[in-house]
């Protein structure tokens, strides 16, 4: 993969042996520089990533370094070599421990990939009607919680207050998650044998939609590696667990908003790019053209609405997403103002529409957001076209059916 610009490295002391292993993958040129003019250095050399070693007289510099880094566009991947306390928030922990350079390249190299994906949607946006969604993208972050042991419940307040939780207490139960919402990171507790956390590992590593999540281990040693780029390893307290995976989190975060901005670019705005569903006004001109073809033509149309409590817009978010991802290719649906998510099926009797509004509100409820364990179980109203109706006439009756279920 080409790379525009160097590596800086930041350090007080001599180069790692490891180092020499970035110029054989041809990461480089690997630019040195110490502790005290980093941020400075970060200016002059415009470099692709910084890896900085967190030994010695780092701590006076630290925040300024990392203030630098963030300030930059587009993104760039701060890697912390061995760091022992609590990392800034754009900091990606790495601990060198075992001295394999093979981990640190991919953990560089997934990090090159979503610089350049922010790039690329920088270079393209100007052609496109749309913005870029504001504020810090691990706000809309979930995160799997898996685990069975005491540090559990204090792991999920932890992890809570800044991102979703959905709490797995078993691999099966984790696994089903992984496969039904969209996942920005694993943090993976005690309560099970280290047998069954390689096997976890291992399927992991062989689903390459799962290979650049950044995974999380509070418990076990790594005996053997894996190819899991974002794979790391942090005991220690809650808090200082949750610090430090939430860099990895965040640009995983961050790479999923690109990836979604990237698709709306593509379908010239008309996708919002927070959701992944359409926007609202192309929703409404989609609506109204399925329920005029279906009223020529013949056939069924359903509409399901999922309404939230409206003081929780992060269920909106959540539900909005599972649906885009859940969502057979001929449906299509949007995230609504009044803080619903209406989703049309397209071909689809009222019976049929019925259990699949079921069977997604039902993934729906397992998230929990934010600290006061809001729940989102969604209030389910599902309607289908009869040939009286316009596309008016239909979402009235939806609206209607919905504030009645819910009263």
């Amino acid at each position: 993969m080409s790379q525009a610009g160097p590596i800086l490295f930041v350090s007080d002391a001599e180069r790692p042996a490891f180092l020499a292993a970035l110029d054989e993958a041809r990461l480089f040129p690997v630019i040195d520089s110490d502790w005290a003019s980093a941020a400075r250095a970060v200016e002059q050399v415009q470099p692709a990533v910084v890896l900085a070693a967190m030994s010695g007289e780092h701590e006076p510099h630290m925040a300024a370094l990392a203030a630098k880094i963030a300030d930059q566009s587009p993104y760039l991947p701060f890697v912390a070599l061995d760091a022992a306390g609590a990392l800034p928030h754009n900091a990606l922990p790495f601990s060198s421990r075992s001295g394999n350079s093979d981990r640190l390249i991919a953990r560089l190299r997934a990090a090159l990939r979503v610089r350049t994906l922010h790039a690329t949607v920088m270079r393209r946006l100007p052609e496109a009607k749309i913005a870029l969604p504001e504020g810090d993208p691990v706000r809309d972050a979930t995160v799997l919680l898996i685990g069975r042991g005491s540090a559990y419940p204090a792991l999920s307040v932890a992890l809570g207050e800044r991102v979703g939780v959905v709490g797995a207490l078993s691999i099966e139960a984790a696994a089903k998650h992984l496969n039904t919402r969209e996942i920005d990171g694993v943090v993976l507790a005690e309560g099970f044998t280290a047998r069954v956390t390689d096997a976890f590992l291992t399927v992991l590593a062989e689903d390459t939609r799962f290979r650049n999540l950044p995974v999380v281990l509070t418990a076990h040693q790594l005996a053997q590696s894996y190819d899991l780029p974002n794979l790391e390893l942090i005991p220690g307290e809650p808090a200082k667990v949750a610090a430090n995976a939430l860099p990895l989190i965040r640009q995983r975060a961050l790479e999923g908003q690109m990836s979604r901005t990237l698709r709306s670019i593509d379908a010239g705005g008309w996708l919002d790019p927070r959701s992944g569903l359409l926007t609202v006004e192309a929703f409404a001109r989609d609506f109204a053209k399925a329920v005029e073809q279906t009223l020529a033509r013949g056939g069924g149309l359903s509409v399901a609405r999922f309404a939230f409590d409206p003081g929780n817009s992060r269920a909106q978010l959540d539900a909005a997403r599972i649906l885009s991802r859940l969502m057979r290719q001929m449906d299509f649906g949007a995230a609504q103002k009044d803080g619903s998510v209406i989703v049309v099926f397209a071909e689809t009797d009222f019976r049929t529409a019925h259990m699949i509004a079921r069977r997604l509100s039902a993934v729906m409820r397992h998230t929990s957001n934010g600290k006061h364990e809001m729940r989102s179980d969604p209030v389910v109203s599902v309607d289908s076209l009869s040939p009286s109706d316009t596309a008016r006439s239909l979402l009235a009756r939806l609206s209607a059916d919905a504030s009645r279920a819910a009263s």
